[in-house]
């Protein structure tokens, strides 16, 4: 039985030559009981969806029912979980809770309102913090507080708008899980709006992508048996099937439609080539172990005394190598990095480079952060050109112009060189950040969570631009991250760590995998799930703060 409708359902927003299109045409039919999930990318109009359904605006053409009622307004039957928490600062967990059981159940006496708090702050795992207040809690606990809140109204209908976008990875696949296990219990009807792939799947009876011109698209049923287990969906033929179909198909539309407004990477080869500059500032670069850390540490003075966040790191780097540096929150991955940039003083070990001691920054180490500090009121070009210049002193004007627009050629913003850095996306900003570190001609490339604060799409679009770069330049290179499937797609080595303080390395996978590599290719190759269970099964090992079993491994060289 349908619960929810959609008939010929358009939104618009302003009038005119303003107006903006955001749904289109959209017939849907939500089943009771079942969990849909929408899945599509920034832009695409999916928090204007789940308002509709919500009652937070009305159609501009078409009707939304519910139960086969005209939704008018909100309701307590559909409640609604929002990616920001919105919790009152000033009320505890339970205070907080409270609104919800005050507001729909207003004559119910005080011990059972009391009760029924404490039944939903136990649902979410939240007991032990009821007397906390917002500020005391995690990111993953508020949102479960807002879980709970939801849950208090007691609603036919839970609507979730990317609920877990803003959540680190471990405690978001800890928050669906218990989202999972709180609509097994009540069967309740669900609609989760999304743009992470796995989580669908994990999630989803039926999955349904939005498209990037507000249509609905192509809809996949999940017939993977619940409970659904994270770790053994990775040998799981369907999940891995229905995996590549749903990438494959948001990839082809996403991509095509360009969410970001910049042309895809050209193929062509400019008529200028490689910038001479660039090629002189790459000879006479020694191969083997360029790049060196030797029993590196970091130790931090702490009022309880010295604190060790990562000791022994021991690994050998050969030029040109990427290298993908992954392990859980905290484990020190970025400490290491900002180690290598100069940024951060090592306190015991060495780190060389090309021979020579890492002492300071240097531009010969360009940095690639999730956000990437342009100057907002320079243009793309003048932000790349800024580092050129100091660069390449004895380069003509025109060939650090040259090196200037070649990468951001390279990057895809051949268009918006002249745009303001204010007026640019965020996804076209980190293109910038990222020709601005290839245009420094670096000896060593430093890339921490570069794609973290973007949506699926435009992390994958970048994934692949960075890869297409990279693969012209062979610069040695170093990301960060907590994506797995990112680190393989990324890199020659797997570099895991394990849990701080003390972290250190725990193993090195090697991924001989062709390239160049496309995230659709890799997906159908029959080895990659076999590298994506190595990586799983160590990240699972660390989940819980293990430590290693047995010392770890010492001067790891390039094989």
């Amino acid at each position: 039985m349908s619960i929810l409708s959609f008939e010929n359902v358009s939104k618009s927003f302003g009038e005119g030559t303003g107006r903006t299109d955001v749904l289109n045409g959209i017939d849907l039919q939500v089943q009771e009981g079942e969990f849909l999930v929408i899945l599509g990318f920034s832009g695409t109009g999916k928090t204007t969806l789940i308002n509709l359904m919500a009652g937070l605006d009305m159609p501009s053409r078409g009707q939304v029912t519910f139960k086969g009622a005209p939704i008018k307004g909100p309701g307590p039957e559909r409640g609604v979980i929002f990616q920001n928490y919105s919790l009152m600062p000033w009320l505890t967990v339970s205070g907080n809770v409270g609104l919800a059981v005050d507001t729909v159940f207003p004559g119910l006496p005080k011990a059972e309102k009391a009760a029924k708090v404490a039944h939903y702050v136990k649902m979410v795992g939240l007991s032990h913090a009821a007397a906390r207040r917002p500020a005391e809690l995690s990111g993953g606990m508020r949102q479960r507080v807002n879980v709970a809140r939801a849950l208090a109204m007691n609603p036919e209908v839970l609507l979730l708008d990317e609920p877990l976008s803003a959540l680190d990875a471990l405690t978001r696949a800890n928050l669906a899980d218990e989202i999972e296990r709180i609509w097994e219990a009540d069967r309740k009807t669900c609609v989760l709006i999304t743009n992470d792939v796995d989580e669908a799947i994990i999630l989803a009876d039926r999955i349904i992508a939005l498209n990037p011109d507000g249509t609905l698209g192509q809809e996949f049923l999940v017939s993977i048996p619940r409970p659904r287990d994270r770790a053994a969906m990775n040998t799981d033929e369907t999940f891995k099937r229905l995996r590549a179909e749903v990438t494959k198909y948001l990839m082809d539309v996403g991509i095509e439609a360009k969410v970001e407004g910049t042309r895809i990477l050209p193929e062509v080869t400019p008529i200028h080539g490689v910038p001479a500059a660039v090629t002189e500032a790459q000879k006479g670069m020694i191969d083997s172990r360029f790049l060196d850390f030797s029993q590196l540490h970091k130790v931090y003075p702490t009022p309880k005394g010295p604190l060790t966040v990562v000791e022994d790191f021991d690994l050998k780097i050969d030029k040109g190598e990427f290298i993908s540096l992954i392990g859980h929150s905290g484990c020190g991955k970025s400490t290491v990095l900002t180690m290598a940039a100069g940024l951060n003083e090592i306190s015991k070990g060495a780190i060389k480079l090309d021979g020579r001691h890492v002492e300071g920054a240097d531009p010969e180490r360009a940095v690639v952060f999730q956000s990437p500090n342009l100057f907002p009121w320079l243009s793309a070009k003048e932000n790349v050109a800024i580092g050129v210049d100091k660069v390449y002193p004895n380069a003509s004007q025109a060939e650090r112009q040259d090196v200037v627009e070649y990468y951001l050629e390279r990057v895809g913003l051949a268009d918006a060189m002249d745009k303001q850095a204010s007026d640019l996306s965020n996804g076209m900003r980190q293109r910038v950040g990222i020709a601005r570190a290839f245009a420094l001609s670096p000896k060593l490339l430093l890339l921490d969570e570069p794609f973290g604060m973007l949506d699926s799409l435009t992390r994958w679009e970048l994934q692949e631009v960075l890869m297409e770069v990279w693969s012209r330049t062979k610069v040695t290179a170093i990301c960060v991250t907590h994506d797995v499937d990112e680190a393989i797609l990324l890199a020659d080595r797997v570099v895991m760590m394990t849990n701080g303080p003390q972290a250190t390395i725990g193993k090195i996978t090697r991924v001989d995998l062709p390239r160049p590599r496309t995230r659709k290719a890799l997906l159908e190759h029959p080895d990659y799930y076999a590298y994506r269970q190595e990586v799983l099964d160590f990240l699972e090992e660390y989940e819980h703060g293990a430590k290693p079993k047995s010392p770890a491994p010492k001067a790891i060289a390039a094989e």
